[in-house]
């Protein structure tokens, strides 16, 4: 699998984060330690807790993470949680959580995969 096509897979924009860090050689090393960041752990330890505002500190992160990566797809549900937890609970974070955790695993699995291939090659 290539980048890009890792990209096609986790509904990101390759182009676009190719652009922003001027090459995939940076971006195929940040991609890569997406997964190793602690953010999504704490979000559905936070939400599990009911401990609103560091649900919200961790779907600000992970937001953060994905616009600078260009992860289109778990960018847009974790914006959308993070507005809805940004005063604190809001009935409509629970289906937001449930779609940020849908899209969150989409993009580990196309990442694992990525990741697969580059040490298999």
């Amino acid at each position: 699998m290539t980048l890009e096509a890792c990209y096609a897979a986790l509904g990101g924009d390759y182009k676009d984060v190719c652009g922003r860090l001027c090459g995939e050689r940076l971006v195929k090393k940040f991609v890569l330690k997406f997964l190793d960041d602690p953010s999504f752990g704490l979000l559905r330890d936070a939400m599990e807790a009911q401990n609103w505002g560091e649900a919200f500190r961790a779907a600000h992160t992970i937001k953060g993470m994905c616009l600078n990566l260009s992860f289109t797809r778990l960018g847009t549900s974790s914006s959308a949680l993070c507005e809805a937890l940004r005063h604190g609970y809001t009935p409509e974070a629970e289906p937001l959580f449930r779609q940020t955790v849908e899209d969150y695993e989409a993009t580990a699995a196309a990442i694992r995969a990525f990741r697969t291939e580059e040490e298999g090659a």
